[in-house]
């Protein structure tokens, strides 16, 4: 029996273009392809691209009044269906149902932000800046703008980006991750319930072809990426050289400093919650705890204890965590134990042996914990994104500081101490863009912004809240000198568009 095909989403319908390259699309927790996706060609894109085009021309002139309803309506679609969307990305990608929910509502928050362009639109004015001169500001909408989405998030970092996007005037191609490609078909359908325009939002699945497209074609004003350093920067650079605004977000190894007087208790659950929720396929995730002498022991104890509690599984079942999203990725993550073993590490709990609540052709890793982790080796200095918890252990609050700021990325941190002048100065101290005191994973609310520092981000640009609108709009300043005042005529009703 062949499995179904998905196509592409362009101008409000179904897309299928010429290509005939496909790739299978996996039930994690099964082993099995169940879907095929068709991987466009540059011809498709840039096809996608006129049409996106064309509709930027009437949507971008489209009264804010008009933008702010269909987003309401989007957002309330949203949330009365969103199990929908959650049941999707759990078959794909293989996270848990819960922690599927908590993603799309973690987009929803942008949604909602977006909602509130009338105000983040608005420009400056100086009266009378010169002798009968004023002088003013206004935002316009870049054009059209790529998204290229990765595939551990793939509802929750599209809408990082085209929430806003599409509320400052602008028009979508979406490129999302070809591993788990439904989730962003289901949010197509929704934007045209909700009554967006043809045209407005597109969806093109592909592989390097397509991101290749999007990075070249002239009528692309912008590029918004989330994934691995390497391509990130390649991402940054090409799209530069081809003169788009780019944003691109890349990988991280996100420490966790913990010092002696922290409660040891709380530090175990964040330690194995920012560890091993969404199976460590997190930009967010803890991967590295570095704990302060004299508490490396009771803090390992500690850890392992809790991670004992976690059942492994289909995430339609109940169960805390799910399968990797692909074989191979699964066995690229289990290849850092053997090289943690030769480079004198200690594992203390392995993955490997794992009893799943679930088919055994899955894709299954457990929790990892790795103890006297070396810093010179490639488990501590590479992304590993999997379940693999390392512990380093250093004498003192210095030693720890020191150590994370001379890693190449930036992308996130956290502290955990009771002591509010040493959370404090890690908080000034520390060269990463995104920070937690007593708190695991960081994630700025959605009116705050989200990015890195380092290699974590290439670009001057961060997604979502004010710096999002930003990157999605051009100003441009108006000097104005009227010698005749004018008015339109008598009209005593409130203005409606």
């Amino acid at each position: 029996m062949t499995n179904p095909i998905i196509n592409h989403h362009v101008g409000g319908q179904e897309f299928v273009g010429e290509s005939e390259r496909f790739a299978d699309v996996f039930d994690p927790a099964r082993g099995v392809a169940t879907k095929s996706v068709r991987l466009a060609t540059t011809s498709d894109l840039d096809a996608a691209v006129k049409i996106a085009h064309a509709a930027f021309a009437s949507w971008s002139r489209v009264s804010m009044t008009k933008r702010v309803a269909i987003l309401f309506k989007f957002r309330e679609l949203l949330e009365e269906r969103k199990g929908e969307l959650a049941a999707i990305i759990t078959e794909e990608h293989g996270k848990v149902l819960s922690d599927a929910l908590g993603e799309i509502t973690r987009g929803q928050e942008v949604v909602e932000f977006a909602c509130g362009l009338p105000h983040l639109l608005k420009g400056d004015y100086s009266l009378n800046a010169s002798t009968d001169v004023d002088v003013y500001s206004l935002t316009q909408p870049l054009g059209v703008v790529g998204i290229i989405s990765p595939f551990n998030f793939p509802a929750m970092v599209p809408m990082w980006f085209f929430p806003v996007a599409i509320a400052a005037g602008n028009t979508v191609i979406l490129k999302p991750s070809e591993k788990d490609p439904s989730a962003s078909m289901w949010i197509a359908d929704l934007w045209k319930e909700a009554g967006l325009p043809d045209g407005v939002f597109n969806v093109v699945h592909g592989d390097k072809v397509s991101v290749d497209a999007l990075l070249e074609n002239p009528d692309v004003a912008s590029i918004s990426f989330v994934g691995s350093t390497p391509i990130a920067q390649y991402v940054y650079e090409t799209g530069a050289k081809n003169g788009k605004r780019v944003q691109a977000l890349g990988g991280a190894k996100n420490h966790m400093l913990v010092l002696p007087d922290a409660d040891i208790d709380l530090v175990a659950d964040s330690a194995v919650n920012a560890g091993f929720g969404s199976a460590g396929e997190r930009c967010m995730a803890i991967s590295v705890v570095v704990a302060v002498d004299p508490i490396g022991d009771t803090l390992v104890e500690a850890i392992h204890t809790k991670m004992s509690a976690i059942k492994v599984g289909d995430g339609r079942r109940s169960c805390d965590m799910g399968p990797l999203v692909t074989k191979v990725h699964r066995d690229k993550v289990a290849s850092y134990l053997d090289i943690a073993e030769r480079d004198g590490a200690t594992i203390v709990a392995d993955g490997r042996r794992v009893q799943p609540d679930g088919d055994a052709d899955g894709f299954w890793l457990g929790p990892t914990l790795i103890d006297h982790v070396p810093t010179t080796s490639k488990v501590y200095q590479e992304e590993i994104f999997g379940p693999v918890l390392s512990i380093v252990r250093v004498k003192t609050y210095e030693e720890g500081v020191a150590l994370i700021n001379s890693g190449a990325f930036g992308n996130g941190t956290a502290i955990f101490t009771n002591d509010g002048g040493a959370a404090r100065k890690f908080v000034v101290d520390i060269e990463v863009g995104m920070v937690g005191v007593n708190v695991p994973i960081p994630v700025p609310m959605a009116y705050f912004s989200f990015g890195g520092w380092k290699q974590s981000l290439f670009g001057d640009s961060r997604a979502h809240g004010a710096e999002g609108f930003r990157f999605f709009t051009k100003q441009k300043v108006v000097t104005s000198r009227w010698l005749d005042p004018s008015h339109g005529g008598l009209n005593l009703g409130f203005p409606q568009n």
